[in-house]
């Protein structure tokens, strides 16, 4: 198989079957829009080298693993797997950042809601909430629908199914 002139999903299910290379076939040809967009998301250089890694560990897992339903829409996916672990990292950062009182078995300063966000995080909220309404707003009309509802509106896949 000539793994360069191959479709995504052709390349997944050579991965699947055991074929690696395919595997970096797929990173190589999908490696500078998943680096640009953690790079333009989390604006450190460093940081976004590490997700990126992270991110191709997560694909390669979850493929072992089955995870992948072959949909046509491999980019997309490995793009949604970045921006769960650029959340991810944000979440951790901010629990670091929470005020801690290791005296009391109780913490009750150790909660989001009284740490408070810097002018920083202020900012990368601002700018990450604008980058996602970007990208929600290019997508076309019915999967643009399936974002809003599942993420903002909070219903399952499922849900969402039967109400179309």
């Amino acid at each position: 198989m000539k793994a360069n002139n191959s479709a995504d999903q052709e390349l997944v299910q050579a991965f699947i079957r055991g074929d690696e290379s395919a595997i970096e076939v797929l990173i190589n040809r999908h490696r500078h829009k998943v680096f640009t967009y953690i790079l333009l998301t989390i604006k450190n250089q460093q940081l976004a080298e590490d997700l990126f890694q992270e991110t191709f560990i997560k694909v390669i897992q979850s493929l072992r693993k089955g995870k992948y339903r072959d949909d046509g829409r491999f980019l997309s996916w490995v793009i949604r797997i970045a921006h769960n672990l650029i959340i991810d990292h944000f979440r951790k950062e901010k629990q670091m950042n929470a005020i801690s009182n290791d005296e009391t078995e109780v913490d009750l300063f150790n909660s989001k809601k009284l740490a408070e966000q810097n002018i920083e995080e202020v900012i990368v909220h601002n700018q990450i909430r604008s980058e996602l309404r970007e990208l929600i707003n290019a997508l076309p009309g019915d999967q643009k629908e399936v974002v809003l509802l599942r993420h903002f509106g909070e219903l399952s896949f499922k849900e969402i199914a039967d109400q179309t």
